[in-house]
């Protein structure tokens, strides 16, 4: 071989030798490349015990797991920390917008009766507009979380572009665009209460991955509402419990005033009397004057037992048969003492206590109900002639309904005689007799006052006045204002369940005389915020309706 083939075949290995070297350093840059994003470990005993196997881990996704893991973390941690359910809320969607860094997230919660979704949750960029977004309210139309809530499927939708002539009013309201977003839904026990959301991603597009760690953010969201839900409920239950006892010191002075002061000058016109029968002989005063006395001694009583009742104290009932031995025993002797002489003194007696104690229990009558409204109110607008009032009649030909008239009377006539006292001079009142596809409905509307939420609740309760013990004084019945005992509405609820009818009502507060102690002067032209009629009918009212099935 020559020297210059040895050269040649010198030269040939070198160029390979270079190939070959720009190849491994290739290789090394691809490498290092890979190794940002896996970890090649290479374990004589592996994990799963077999020698020489290669274990490859996905960095980014354990980096992510990590990420979520300490999100979850964090949120459990911070539960105590959040009493209040927005603060919370926030809380979370912040979290949310840092792990996935998007321009903002947000709690969407559905309103079911109102089918509208509103924004308890918000986290964004700009601040005022996180606080603007939670007083927006939009159709369930005008999102796409509508979607997820229907399916109960999680949403990425990676094109906003796509959908911004559908959710416009959603654009609009927001004042910006939604160029991606992913949706995850927040279930509560068999249901979904509303959705978890994040959108415009800062780089990159919403993956699967975002969804998983939505959903289990979500979780942690639905349980937060549901205890604040139930906390809510409590609160609200503590608070009507409140209510209710403050009724029943209500009650306790309004029957306090009903009963505590008529008695007392009664007992004291007694001792006068008294004092001037002295002159005269015993046996012609002194036992009918010692039975008043007893009886006024009664009715103290009386009024303790019922102070124990509405206190939740048990009465004793030996007290209770000895009250019932002591007024027959009176009756009896009242009778003999006016029935002297008489041989059917028995069925005198039998007849007294008969007439005073015994449940007259008459049965059903057929009574075509518009006839018997119109008689009524023909009735009962010669004891308010004194009064300016418009009555307006709408009844319509009913069949005929069975029931007592006696009842039906009663509950036509109280509610007829509570509008009258409710409604302003110069105010209107309408009554209506109406069909219903269940039946027939007997209504009394009118253009007054109109009763507080919180008194509405209590109203057919009894033995609660919708004023203030205070303001509260017996005018003459029909009289603007005129007060009672709060015992009327009471009896038409028993009677409701006696005979098979229903009863309700709905009022709406006057807007110029909202609290308690605000006053209505009871004539519209003295009213300062009345330029007319008109604006007194627009203001408040109440309607009492009574339904009878047929």
């Amino acid at each position: 071989m020559t020297q210059k083939a040895t050269y040649e075949e010198l030269e040939q290995q070198i160029t390979c030798l270079k190939r070959q070297v720009a190849s491994l350093n290739q290789n090394e840059v691809s490498l290092k490349e890979s190794a940002k994003r896996y970890r090649i470990l290479l374990d004589s005993k592996s994990e799963m015990g077999i020698p020489g196997e290669l274990v490859i881990r996905d960095i980014t996704t354990e980096k992510r797991i990590a990420l979520s893991n300490d999100a979850m973390l964090r949120i459990s941690m911070a539960l105590p920390q959040y009493p209040d359910l927005e603060e919370l809320l926030d809380y979370i969607t912040g979290e949310i917008k840092r792990l996935l860094d998007t321009q903002g997230a947000l709690v969407i919660l559905l309103d079911e009766e109102k089918k509208e979704f509103f924004f308890p949750g918000a986290a964004d960029n700009d601040k005022a507009t996180q606080k603007r977004v939670k007083e927006i309210r939009l159709p369930m139309d005008s999102l796409a979380s509508s979607e997820v809530v229907k399916t109960g499927k999680p949403l990425i939708v990676n094109d906003g572009y796509k959908d911004s002539a559908r959710y416009a009013k959603r654009d609009h309201e927001f004042g910006y665009s939604f160029d991606n977003y992913v949706l995850v839904p927040i279930k509560s026990y068999d249901r979904i209460i509303g959705v978890l959301a994040a959108f415009n991603r800062t780089g990159g597009l919403f993956k699967n991955p975002d969804i998983k760690l939505l959903e289990m953010i979500a979780g942690t969201v639905g349980l937060s509402i549901e205890n604040a839900r139930f906390s809510d409920e409590l609160k609200q239950s503590h608070k009507e419990l409140q209510s209710l006892d403050r009724a029943k010191s209500k009650a306790i002075n309004h029957l306090s005033h009903e009963l505590k002061t008529p008695v007392s000058i009664f007992s004291g016109t007694l001792q006068i009397l008294e004092k001037k029968l002295e002159t005269l002989p015993d046996y012609s005063w002194k036992r009918s004057m010692d039975r008043a006395q007893r009886n006024v001694e009664r009715i103290k009583r009386l009024q303790d037992e019922v102070r124990d009742i509405i206190l939740e104290n048990e009465s004793e009932h030996p007290k209770l048969l000895s009250f019932f031995i002591d007024q027959c025993t009176d009756l009896l002797e009242d009778t003999l003492e006016t029935q002297t002489g008489d041989t059917k003194i028995l069925d005198c007696v039998r007849t007294r206590i008969n007439d005073i104690f015994k449940i007259r229990d008459t049965g059903p009558e057929e009574i075509m109900l518009d006839e018997f409204v119109r008689h009524r109110l023909e009735k009962m607008s010669r004891k308010f002639v004194h009064r300016i009032l418009t009555i307006e009649q709408v009844l319509a030909s009913t069949p005929s309904v069975f029931i007592p008239s006696e009842p039906l009377q009663k509950v036509i006539d109280g509610l007829i005689k509570n509008a009258v006292e409710n409604t302003p001079d110069h105010g209107k009142i309408k009554v209506i007799v109406s069909n219903q596809e269940s039946g027939l409905r007997f209504a009394v509307k009118d253009y007054g006052v109109g009763i507080l939420d919180d008194q509405l609740t209590r109203i057919f309760k009894g033995f609660f006045s919708t004023q203030g013990t205070a303001a509260y004084s017996s005018k003459k019945p029909f009289e603007f204002n005129a007060g009672g005992r709060g015992a009327d509405l009471l009896r038409m609820k028993i009677f409701s369940e006696q005979y098979n009818f229903s009863i309700h009502a709905t009022s709406k507060r006057c807007k110029f005389i909202p609290g308690k102690t605000d006053i209505c002067p009871g004539n519209i032209r003295d009213c300062s915020f009345c330029e007319g009629k008109s604006d007194c009918y627009q203001s408040g009212g109440s309607i009492f309706s009574v339904d009878f099935k047929t």
